[in-house]
């Protein structure tokens, strides 16, 4: 069975809630793509707190105690009124707003000497297209900001460039999803787009499920050519 670590945000600046929490709270905790049981998975859920070395660190232990088959990365992007999952994750901390640890980095790396950014090994386009088919609410993105959602996803990607994968360790995969306002979500902007909970819920869901496909795709053409090989 595959395990899926699946993390959010707790609120910050103004907001009361975080949609991103929310929706993970609302996924369900296992799951069974449609070609049966074979392909079920689990998911693993963890609320990260919103500062970028606490973050961070939180995402990497999490990381280590479940060792996920795939991490997927939750984020609340007030204003946008898509499902969005990222390609880009860049080298730079840059905050508006301080965190909520009282942080607010000027230009800072995420990681001194690390790479400018990473892609995300995700197929997002593959992911996004298929969700639009099936009448979701998605859209490819190609920035997290510069705020704690980049900082945890450079991060994620700096440690999945990091571990190797072999016959007994099989490739990890990892992208970040910010979310919408929720509709339920308490003192949201009157003037931003927002969505019902289950629409988000089951966008994010349904991604995910892409997601696994991909990844077991990926496996049988990787097998197959090693066995040709």
């Amino acid at each position: 069975m595959r395990t899926v670590l699946v993390t959010a945000f707790e609120p910050f600046g103004a907001d009361a809630e975080n949609a991103a929490a929310l929706v993970c709270d609302a996924l369900p905790d296992e799951g069974c793509l449609a070609e049966g049981k074979a392909t079920g998975y689990r998911v693993v859920k963890r609320i990260l707190p919103t500062e970028f070395r606490a973050g961070a660190q939180a995402l990497l232990q999490a990381m280590e105690e479940v060792r996920p088959h795939l991490v997927l990365c939750l984020g609340q992007a007030g204003g946008r009124s898509e499902v969005t999952p990222e390609r880009i994750a860049v080298n730079l901390m840059d905050a508006r707003i301080p965190d909520n640890a009282g942080r607010q980095p000027d230009e800072e790396p995420v990681v001194p000497g690390g790479l400018p950014a990473y892609f995300t090994n995700v197929p997002v386009k593959v992911a996004v297209r298929a969700a639009q088919k099936a009448g979701y609410p998605a859209a490819v993105s190609d920035t997290a900001g510069t705020y704690v959602c980049n900082c945890v996803f450079y991060t994620l990607m700096d440690r999945i460039a990091a571990t190797p994968a072999n016959e007994a360790t099989p490739p990890l995969w990892g992208d970040f999803i910010h979310v919408p306002y929720v509709q339920e979500q308490k003192g949201i902007p009157k003037d931003k787009p927002a969505r019902t909970l289950t629409e988000i819920t089951e966008t994010v869901r349904f991604l995910l499920e892409e997601i696994l496909r991909q990844m077991k795709h990926f496996e049988e053409v990787s097998q197959g050519c090693t066995t040709m090989s």
